[in-house]
């Protein structure tokens, strides 16, 4: 298998099991996520986002889910991590974010995982939801390059991420797929648990990732390797301000930025509660939001389609 991931050089040097370590430490005081809520993880309180230092996991298996570059013919190698910093009303993953849904895994077995799936003939590591437990994922990542592991890593988040921890994934994530679930403040206040910094911190950090993995343009086979994937949620009645959203990436991003417009919104978990949620997106919505990124000249987009 041909090495074509970032993270390889970094373990031979021993600069990613340092880096693990790096990150660990920051536990001690917790800031990893923008909340930077100060908990001792270390001695096993639990964080704003529901995390203490014992990594969790809900499940790992090939996803055919993902972008068709992501999931090729053998799927994506997802793991899925228990709890997250955000803690949207809306989540379809509730249970598992909101609720722990998970099983308590060692480094090791998070090492493990990595490798059954490269096994199986996945064609990345995709980690959902990594933030809370970076520390972890390149410990894991340090062990299972020891025995073998050679896929490109998928750093797959909300896009709420502190510029200052993504510099140290710097050289090791291949392909970040962050959200960019809101233009407006006080949207994300309302509807993620009071995250109201979510559209300058998402800005800089898209910045930040593009900066390291630059734009993603799938391989002579049709995979993708490298670069970013911004992944944008239409929601109705205007609660994820997508115009803005997309005049934003094409004003500070490059024009063939991979974009996906989903068209997926149900109204889950507490979403009924909230009117403006409380239903499906229309089939307008949808059709305006490709035309408005299409007018800004936005080239590499992902086209769902509605559904309805």
């Amino acid at each position: 298998m041909a090495e074509t991931t970032g993270y390889l050089n970094l373990h031979r040097s021993g600069e990613l099991k340092k880096r693990g370590q790096q990150l660990w430490d920051i536990m001690e005081k917790c800031a990893l996520c923008p909340r930077m809520c100060g908990t001792n993880r270390l001695s096993g309180e639990r964080g704003s986002c529901g995390a203490n230092a014992q990594l969790e996991i809900s499940a790992h298996h090939p996803h055919f889910g993902e972008e068709s570059p992501l999931a090729g013919s053998g799927g994506s190698g997802t793991i899925f991590m228990t709890h997250c910093s955000l803690r949207c009303v809306f989540c379809q993953n509730w249970d598992i974010s909101h609720g722990g849904a998970g099983t308590e895994c060692s480094i090791e077995d998070m090492a493990g995982m990595m490798l059954a799936l490269q096994r199986h003939g996945c064609h990345n590591i995709n980690i959902v939801t990594p933030t809370h437990y970076s520390p972890h994922i390149l410990l894991a990542l340090d062990l299972a390059a020891s025995k073998g592991l050679r896929l490109p890593l998928v750093y797959n988040t909300c896009g709420w991420e502190r510029v200052e921890i993504l510099k140290i994934l710097d050289g090791v994530v291949d392909i970040y797929l962050p959200d960019f679930k809101y233009s407006d403040g006080e949207m994300a206040a309302a509807y993620s648990s009071g995250a109201r910094t979510y559209p300058e911190v998402t800005q800089k950090a898209l910045l930040e990732m593009n900066r390291q993995v630059g734009v993603a343009i799938p391989a002579a086979d049709g995979l993708m390797k490298r670069g970013m994937m911004i992944r944008h949620l239409i929601m109705p009645n205007r609660v994820s301000g997508t115009r803005k959203v997309i005049e934003w990436i094409a004003a500070n991003l490059p024009k063939d930025t991979c974009l996906n417009l989903m068209s997926q919104y149900r109204p889950t978990h507490m979403a009924e509660a909230y009117p403006e949620l409380s239903r499906s997106i229309a089939r307008q919505e949808y059709e305006g939001a490709i035309r408005q990124a299409e007018v800004a000249g936005l080239t590499n987009l992902e086209i769902q389609g509605y559904y309805g």
